[in-house]
């Protein structure tokens, strides 16, 4: 069967943007950056998304696109062995990706229940410790969240189900821009309230004073976690690219762009707009569903805008979700034998499945805290703080030693536009990367204050 490919250079940079921009740009970056002391933290985080993002994230499109195959048979024939430990970087990628959506689908659960209830007014006059007590309430109730997590798991399945060019690229070429259009919108409409100067300047006047190692850490967290390293959907997307028609150097570092505007997008969708209301920033993970549900509350017209911000944040919740799904089905596809529908289906049901007991840890089940995590922050922190930076640090040390520099150098550059690898990445590749890599992954699990 002839591997699929994309249908031009602009649908794979779509789909691929589709990918990175997610909840990591729309809900972490806005609360990370609210806990950080704002525009530091965003001038750490761009820095760390050009010297170690691009990078990294070009490396492994490249591996997938000279493997020609998805991460685990990509990984045996690149190494040549079945028990090279190399062949983790597969494994761990889709083990990854696959916890990452049993979560994640629950999430997009949530965001399509809020859209419904933004639209409908059932936002409206509430206060923020309303509000807390609703979300606490909602989430610890497994069918609210379970019915429609099914509606969207299955929306996500059909457009996936219609493969590469007809389903994934299609969709990301529509989406995509429907997306930033909406950021666009949004961020005029904050920063015309009254009062958005002060949120404005807070966001983007960094005080480097207050930096420490907790803020850099957090930035170069932030980067692995909203670029998408190591979840396999950027070795399977290179796997559909065609090694000599193709700009991986230029792709990624478009992809990383989009993804760094659209986290910056959010910053001033939201900063301005909470500083306006006189509004904390810090409020933490909550940011999204409470704080800016109670947002929209206050505001005229609150309804309407409401439900414009949780359908963008449906849309970037849905590309990436189709590229984790795209991811998983491909390897199973090529893993098994099995036909596209036949693969996609199952993986479905096994991924729903898993999100289950994860959706009842919210509520009959939330005296169940194996490790002292509940069980929806324990499958959170073994895929992003253990699984993604474990693979993250296999692709740097594979790329800059295993597989060498100039082999990636000269391979990655074929097909190159304007931006190619050079000698000034080499020390990158072989010493920055791993080393910041091992940073996240000591911070993750405590070792690191």
């Amino acid at each position: 069967m002839a591997r699929e490919r994309w249908r031009s250079r602009l649908g794979f940079i779509m789909a691929t943007v589709g990918f990175s921009v997610g909840l990591g740009n729309i809900w972490r970056f806005p609360y990370l950056a609210g806990q950080n002391g704002g525009g530091a933290f965003v001038v750490i985080y761009l820095i760390l998304a050009l010297a170690i993002g691009v990078p990294l994230f070009t490396a492994e499109i490249s591996l997938g696109r000279r493997a020609q195959r998805t991460p685990i048979a990509g990984m045996r024939a690149l190494t040549g062995r079945a028990r090279s430990p190399w062949n983790l970087i597969g494994w761990l990628g889709v083990i990854a990706a696959f916890l990452i959506l049993s979560y994640y689908q629950l999430i997009m659960g949530w965001i399509g229940s809020y859209l419904l209830q933004a639209v409908s007014g059932g936002l409206g006059g509430a206060s923020i410790s309303v509000l807390e007590d609703r979300f606490s309430a909602f989430t610890a109730d497994p069918v609210a969240v379970l019915v429609p997590t099914a509606v969207l798991m299955a929306l996500t399945g059909a457009i996936v189900s219609r493969g590469v060019q007809a389903g994934v690229e299609r969709a990301a070429r529509l989406l995509i821009p429907v997306l930033f259009l909406f950021l666009l919108v949004l961020a005029v409409g904050s920063l015309r309230l009254e009062g958005s100067s002060r949120g404005l300047s807070w966001y983007l006047s960094p005080d480097f004073g207050a930096v420490d190692g907790g803020v850099v850490l957090a930035a170069l967290g932030q980067v692995f976690y909203s670029i998408g390293v190591g979840m396999a959907a950027a070795f399977v997307y290179g796997s559909y690219l065609d090694r000599r028609k193709s700009d991986v150097p230029g792709g990624a570092a478009a992809i990383v762009a989009f993804d760094t505007l659209a986290a910056f997008l959010a910053g001033l969708v939201i900063f301005p707009a909470l500083f306006a209301m006189g509004l904390e920033p810090d409020a933490g993970p909550g940011l999204l569903f409470v704080t800016m549900s109670g947002l929209f509350a206050r505001l005229p017209g609150g309804a309407l805008a409401g439900g414009f911000f949780f359908f963008l944040v449906l849309i970037a919740g849905l590309t990436s979700g189709m590229a984790l799904l795209e991811a998983l089905t491909a390897t199973a596809m090529e893993s098994l034998g099995w036909g596209r529908r036949r693969s996609l289906w199952t993986v479905l049901g096994l991924v729903y499945l898993t999100g289950i007991p994860i959706a009842l840890g919210f509520g009959p089940w939330a005296e169940v805290r194996p490790f002292g995590r509940g069980l929806f922050d324990l499958v959170d922190f073994v895929s992003g703080s253990v699984l993604l930076a474990l693979g993250g640090l296999l692709i740097a040390l594979y790329t800059a030693w295993a597989w060498g520099f100039e082999r990636f150098r000269d391979e990655t550059n074929e097909g190159a536009g304007r931006l190619r690898v050079s000698a000034a990445w080499r020390p990158l590749v072989r010493w920055v990367i791993p080393v910041a890599v091992v940073l996240v992954i000591l911070s993750g699990i405590g070792l690191l204050g």
